[in-house]
C-alpha cells in the first residue's frame, strides 16, 4: 500500500504513518451490522425510576434522568437497582473518563455478594482504566458461587473496542437469559456464555449496579499503574438506562428480552458473525486459552 503513495518527496516516516493510517481507517468503520437491536424493544428509565445510590452520596449527581459519579482521593461512588432480578436485559449508555486513568474501574454489573457474602454470582462488564498512549480494556466476565471465599475463579474476556469511547455515549449491555449470557456494545453481541451446566452458570437472582472506584492493585496491567490523584476526579456518565426483565418475585411463566430477531433462541447467523468480527480483531484476552490457568476450575472451556 505505501508504494501507492509514497511520492519521491515524501520522507519514508511520513510514508509509513500514511499506509498506518490506512490500514487503520480500514479497520475502523466498525463491525458489520448484526441486524437487529435488542435495545430498541425496551423503553429507556430515568436514574431515579431504576436505581438509588449505595455508597458515595456525595460523589453522585443526577441531572435529567441522567448519572454522574466520581471518584477522587476521598471516595468513589456506586448504585443499585431497586429490584432484584432472575433474568433480563440490563443496559445503559457510558461515557468515560478520558487522560490518564489508570488503576480506576468503571463499572456495569449483576451480583448477590449483598445477598450471599463470600459466594457469590456476578456478571460484570468493567472498563479497566489506562495510560493516555493506550486504548480502555472492556472486561467482561462471570463469577458463580465462590468468588470472594479464596476460591475465586474468574472468566475473563477482555476486548479493546472500534471506537474511542471517552468521545461519546455508546450503549453498553447485558442479555442473562435461563440458557445464556450475551454481553452487547452498541447493540453487537461481542460475548455469548451459554449454559452448559448447572455449576458454571448463575442462576441465583442478582441486582443491577454500577460504580466508579479505585482497583489500583490490579486494573491497570496487573497493577503496573496506579491511580494517580493528581488527575481527580475520575468521572463515570451514565444515560439511557435499560432494565427489562424478570425480577426474583416474577412468576415462573415470565420470560427475558430475547437477543435474537426471531423473539426465541440465541443468536441469528448475523448476528455470530458480528459476534466473530469483533472477537477476530477486538478481543485481546480469553481465560480459556491461557496457558497459566487451571482448566480443570473452568470444564466450559
Amino acid at each position: 500500500m505505501p508504494s501507492l503513495f509514497c511520492l519521491p518527496f515524501m520522507a519514508p516516516v511520513f510514508c509509513l504513518l500514511l499506509a498506518f493510517f490506512m490500514i487503520a481507517s480500514g479497520n475502523a468503520q466498525g463491525p458489520p451490522s448484526p441486524g437487529y437491536s435488542p435495545s430498541s424493544r425496551i423503553s429507556s428509565v430515568t436514574f431515579n425510576q431504576g436505581f438509588r445510590n449505595l455508597w458515595g452520596p456525595q460523589h453522585q449527581r443526577v441531572y435529567q434522568g441522567s448519572l454522574t459519579i466520581w471518584l477522587d482521593k476521598t471516595s468513589g461512588s456506586g448504585f443499585k437497582s431497586l429490584e432484584p432480578y432472575q433474568s433480563g436485559y440490563f443496559g445503559a449508555a457510558m461515557k468515560l473518563q478520558p487522560g490518564y486513568t489508570a488503576g480506576v474501574i468503571t463499572s456495569l454489573y449483576l451480583s448477590n455478594n449483598e445477598d450471599h457474602p463470600g459466594n457469590h454470582d456476578e456478571i460484570d462488564i468493567e472498563f479497566l482504566g489506562t495510560t493516555p498512549d493506550k486504548p480502555y480494556t472492556l472486561q467482561t466476565n462471570v463469577y458463580i458461587r465462590g468468588s470472594g471465599d479464596g476460591n475465586l475463579i474468574g472468566r475473563e474476556m477482555k476486548f479493546h473496542l472500534w471506537f474511542d469511547p471517552t468521545q461519546d455515549y455508546h450503549n453498553y449491555a447485558i442479555l442473562w437469559t435461563p440458557s445464556e449470557i450475551i454481553f452487547l456494545v452498541d447493540d453487537v453481541p461481542i460475548r455469548r456464555y451459554t449454559r452448559k451446566s448447572d455449576a458454571t452458570f448463575p442462576t441465583r437472582p442478582m441486582w443491577v449496579y454500577g460504580s466508579v472506584w479505585d482497583a489500583s492493585s490490579w486494573a491497570t496491567e496487573n497493577g503496573r499503574y496506579k491511580a494517580d490523584y493528581s488527575y481527580q476526579p475520575f468521572v463515570g456518565r451514565y444515560t439511557n438506562f435499560k432494565i427489562s426483565g424478570c425480577t426474583a418475585n416474577s412468576p415462573a411463566s415470565c420470560h427475558p428480552p430475547s437477543a435474537s430477531p426471531s423473539g426465541s433462541g440465541s443468536l441469528s447467523r448475523q448476528q455470530v458473525s458480528a459476534m466473530n468480527w469483533v472477537q477476530r480483531n477486538y478481543l485481546v484476552y480469553d481465560y480459556c486459552h491461557d496457558p497459566k490457568r487451571d482448566h480443570t476450575q473452568t470444564p466450559e472451556c
